[in-house]
């Protein structure tokens, strides 16, 4: 029997909904931190190797979402929806929580890293499992030709997730030194600790809710599935169905995702050099702006088809990628920035980040001031922070009072409000290219495959192509940039690619279907 109605939809998405963004906020502040958890869980001496380790522990809660989506889709189809991602939200949040637990490498050493594997597996299992089901929740509750929509609520939880965590890392970060926050036990592990007061309240609703009207029926007349994993992979025709939405639809979703929130944010710190709070206010701007456009994309996908919206989103990032990095990278270039600097010496009052008292035409180095941080341009595409009570006597006492600050920072740059709002803008675009490959993307699962093995089939390509082709995008590309150091932007090339081919097999293969009876 067909849903037809909307009464307590409200409620079944907001249910679902906190739980998931809890469960992405417990899983992206890993990737967030990256860089800072690089240097507590591995030995010192190599950044750069550091980085790298940190990205493939990032990368190995993707790897294992696969699995995750195998036992806990089995697990939904036999026993049921609810029950199931509530189980997956405890193990998420007691993962997430011991994280913020684990002693540094100079305290434990290798068991450290070693720990932390550990415990990003299980966050990736616990993953794997609770996007099928909460996606399968509340489009069971959707009427028919309004599942785009209605579903759309729970695609807009993995970019809130972000949102949050990016707020939470801020608010802490903006309240305390860069040594209190960085320290083993600083500030760094505090968000690692909230989780577990924001997975106890939402296991507190989750408690609440009901079973799948649609589920709980088909349990009720005996026509659940007795073995998800053999009849979902088993069977030619469902089989093809799952490699269609994988190479078809979910690969280039996962990596347009991806690019477009985690590279983006990899990109500015690691390369374009910008300062860590404002790279993180960049981002935040960005989702904030973008995120409505998920339930636009949804609603849309109901009247015209999920197909082309998606595609869209995909041909866009496969054109605009390079064009977006690459006015980044070149915007924020130092020597693009001293040439400025040089034209408008003479008028300093039209800039507010320059102090004309210490400008000096003839030094090898112009000193720009913002707030409290003074940024230092030594003459090539490096900068460095020292505290704004730093003297400036010219560039004999400028080096001394480099000499004295025994750990100095290097490139962090900070941009002008203009050039931070251009910056904005275009992560903004890189975030609709999201919301239009994942907006329809959960109607589009959903409508795929039958009731009795729903949960089990569609969040296996999901999570194969969100996890591993899309959670695979900040390690790879990362490490093809320090491999091929010539180009900057080669570790665009890897999303370009899965993105074109996706691209390219959905066309030829999907329909355009905008909705269908999921209540079978």
């Amino acid at each position: 029997m067909a849903v037809t109605t909307t009464k307590g939809i409200n409620k079944v998405i907001f249910s679902s909904s906190l739980g998931t963004l809890i469960e992405w906020y417990d899983f992206y502040i890993f990737g967030m931190l990256a860089k800072t958890i690089s240097a507590q869980f591995f030995p010192e001496g190599n950044d750069t190797a550091a980085l790298l380790s940190t990205l493939a522990i990032f990368a190995a809660g993707f790897l294992v979402r696969p699995f995750g989506a195998l036992v806990f889709g089995r697990l939904g189809d036999l026993i049921g929806r609810k029950y199931t991602f509530l189980l997956t939200l405890v193990l998420m949040g007691g993962s997430t929580f011991l994280i913020g637990l684990v002693p540094g490498y100079k305290s434990i050493g290798i068991a450290a890293p070693l720990l932390v594997l550990l415990l990003r597996l299980i966050q990736g299992l616990a993953l794997g499992g609770e996007y099928g089901g909460a996606a399968t929740y509340v489009a069971e509750h959707a009427p028919e030709g309004r599942r785009g929509y209605f579903t759309a609520w729970i695609q807009t939880t993995a970019t809130l997730g972000l949102f949050v965590a990016l707020g939470v890392i801020m608010a802490v970060k903006g309240n305390m030194t860069d040594a209190s926050f960085s320290a083993e036990w600083g500030g760094w592990r505090y968000p690692f600790w909230l989780s577990i007061l924001l997975v106890g309240v939402s296991i507190y609703i989750r408690m609440r809710m009901n079973e799948s009207p649609v589920f709980a029926k088909l349990k009720a007349e005996k026509k659940t599935s007795i073995n998800p994993l053999k009849e979902s992979f088993g069977h030619k025709g469902n089989f093809k169905m799952v490699l269609l939405a994988l190479f078809g639809a979910v690969m280039g979703q996962g990596v347009i995702w991806y690019t477009g929130q985690f590279y983006a944010q990899s990109f500015l710190e690691n390369t374009v050099k910008i300062e860590f709070m404002q790279n993180r206010e960049i981002l935040l701007w960005g989702i904030a702006l973008a995120t409505p456009f998920f339930v636009f994309f949804g609603w849309l996908s109901d009247r015209f088809g999920r197909k082309w919206i998606m595609l869209t989103g995909m041909l866009l990032g496969v054109i605009f990628y390079r064009p977006i990095f690459g006015t980044m990278l070149k915007d924020a270039d130092a020597k693009v920035w001293m040439a400025q600097q040089e034209k408008i010496v003479e008028q300093p009052s039209k800039n507010p980040f320059i102090k004309r008292d210490t400008i000096n035409k003839s030094a090898a180095a112009v000193v720009i001031v913002q707030t409290k941080k003074v940024l230092v341009f030594n003459g090539d595409t490096k900068f460095t922070r020292i505290s704004s009570d730093s003297i400036f006597k010219g560039i004999d006492g400028f080096s001394s009072s480099l000499k004295s600050d025994t750990k100095p920072v290097y490139a962090d740059k900070i941009l002008p409000a203009s050039l931070k709002w251009k910056f904005i803008f275009l992560v903004w675009i890189m975030i609709i290219f999201v919301t239009m490959v994942y907006g329809p993307v959960a109607a589009f699962l959903v409508e795929l495959f039958p009731t009795k093995i729903r949960y089990t089939s569609m969040s296996l390509p999901y999570h194969i192509g969100n996890g591993v082709f899309g959670g695979l995008v900040p390690f790879i590309a990362t490490l093809l940039s320090t491999t091929f150091t010539s180009d900057p932007l080669v570790g665009l090339w890897y999303p370009i690619g899965v993105a074109a081919l996706c691209l390219v097999i959905g066309a030829l293969y999907l329909s355009n279907m905008a909705d269908k009876n999921v209540n079978d």
